[in-house]
């Protein structure tokens, strides 16, 4: 892999990206389906193969910080060097390869945890896993946004970026699904002597199979621009000193439009994290009524079971809702449809405090999936229009800053805010990231888009 060592300097383009047709985007974009089945594995599952090896509910955050806390170091560093990557696989694919061949083994490692208790502790690999995993996963889903970003003309972002949602929503619904299929289809909910029970287990595997597939369907379908045809595209280079010192000056430098971007991105990924740890909790005690070490009953696999279904309800949601977002962003304008998207997630989530079953819960994702389908897309279709063309990778995972810092807070604070606060009813951790998501809709309204037509 041939890595330049100095940084660029952008002079103007000399010609247009020409357009793509709508089976090049897809193809392009294909290895998202992959990458979000994995996401909805681990989102919907890894708190309970959690519990089951032992953690205590107010624990979860904290095993789930870690992951945060390297992708906020890995994916600047992977953004920056893949800026400046160039071999026969080409500049982004080498990346988004390798995440997904470690995605793939953490996600067949991690319901296993428990058969290598004789080295660690279950608790102890499983965590480590949901590092690995979570890690692997921004490893791969970063460049594939700088690709999209590489290879598209302005007049199809807003398509690109809801065609990748589209995807995502058709790959969570999948794999959140999955293990109430496979519960259905006979595989056991009753947990085994390692811990895991083998409708989770057989999850995974297929999770691992599917994420490999659909990476190498965009690897081989795909084409990346060369780089005197990427220089005519996106401005040609002009060579200076670079390495960890680039980094930090372009942190430093981030456009206005990213930093108050910062604030909306904050808000709205501290209530997903919230979300994606207390859920099946949350349904566990307020709905079902559980209390004591319930963690290893078939009541709670149940409830898990009925949460993972849930979380497949919003991404179907947010599948057919990503191909409306171009539409809606040109009636009124990205911030407001943003807006108007986040509210209706925040309002979901406000509303599982208020069901009695858990049947429900897809009622309540309703909302939920307008603004997973808008946090997926909306804020990097805003983003895009103001970062240099030269720097997409780099700034892209600098604004991954903004996703993993207040996953890093919540992972602090939530789980004793849940303990000492809420009196250890996690569905009080529901409830103020259905606020928070509120709060990022009033936020994204007074955001700069410099590509909004006035």
């Amino acid at each position: 892999m041939s890595v330049a060592s100095n940084t660029v300097v952008d002079h103007k383009p000399t010609s247009d990206k020409p357009m793509m047709s709508m089976s090049q985007i897809f193809l392009m974009s294909f290895g998202f389906l992959g990458i979000q089945f994995g996401f909805a594995l681990q989102n919907g599952n890894t708190s309970r193969i959690l519990r089951s090896f032992g953690a205590d509910v107010d624990q979860l955050p904290m095993f789930w910080i870690v992951a945060p806390l390297v992708g906020m170091i890995v994916q600047p560093i992977i953004g920056h060097y893949s800026d400046k990557t160039w071999n026969r696989l080409g500049r982004r694919k080498p990346y988004f390869l390798t995440g997904a061949i470690l995605s793939s083994l953490a996600l067949m490692i991690l319901p296993n945890s428990g058969n290598f208790a004789n080295v660690l502790p279950a608790l102890w690999i499983g965590a480590g896993m949901v590092m690995v995993m979570d890690a692997s996963f921004n490893v791969a889903m970063e460049p594939f946004r700088a690709l999209v970003a590489d290879n598209l003309p302005n007049k199809q972002s807003a398509t690109g970026f809801s065609i990748q949602t589209f995807l995502i929503g058709l790959g969570a619904v999948a794999g959140s699904a999955l293990p109430e299929f496979l519960a259905n289809q006979g595989f056991s909910m009753e947990a085994g002597a390692d811990g895991v029970a083998s409708n989770i287990k057989y999850s995974f595997y297929i999770g691992a199979a599917v994420f490999m597939i659909s990476i190498l369907i965009t690897i081989f379908f795909t084409k990346e621009y060369a780089p005197s045809d990427y220089e005519k595209y996106h401005g040609k280079a002009e060579q200076k000193t670079g390495g960890l010192s680039e980094i930090i000056t372009d942190f430093k430098n981030m456009p206005r439009t990213m930093r108050q971007l910062g604030l909306v991105q904050f808000f709205s990924w501290f209530a997903l994290f919230s979300m994606w740890v207390f859920t099946t909790d949350a349904v566990a005690t307020h709905v079902y009524k559980l209390s004591g070490d319930y963690s290893k009953t078939i009541e709670y696999n149940d409830a898990g079971n009925k949460v993972s279904s849930a979380f497949g309800i919003y991404n179907f949601i947010a599948m057919f809702y990503a191909l409306l977002l171009p539409f809606l962003s040109k009636i009124f304008n990205r911030r407001l449809t943003h807006a108007f998207s986040l509210v209706a997630g925040g309002v979901g989530l406000i509303s599982i405090y208020f069901i009695k079953d858990a049947s429900m819960l897809k009622f309540s994702m309703v909302g939920v999936g307008l603004a997973w389908a808008s946090i997926l897309a909306m804020p990097y279709v805003i983003l895009s229009s103001s970062i240099p063309a030269g720097k997409l990778g780099i700034y892209m995972g600098i604004f991954n800053f903004f996703i993993t810092l207040p996953q890093i807070i919540n992972g602090f604070v939530g789980g004793w805010i849940v303990k000492h606060l809420y009196n250890g009813q996690p569905i009080y951790a529901i409830v103020l990231a259905g606020i928070f998501m509120i709060c990022a809709a009033i936020s994204v309204i007074y955001v700069y888009d410099p590509g909004e037509k006035k």
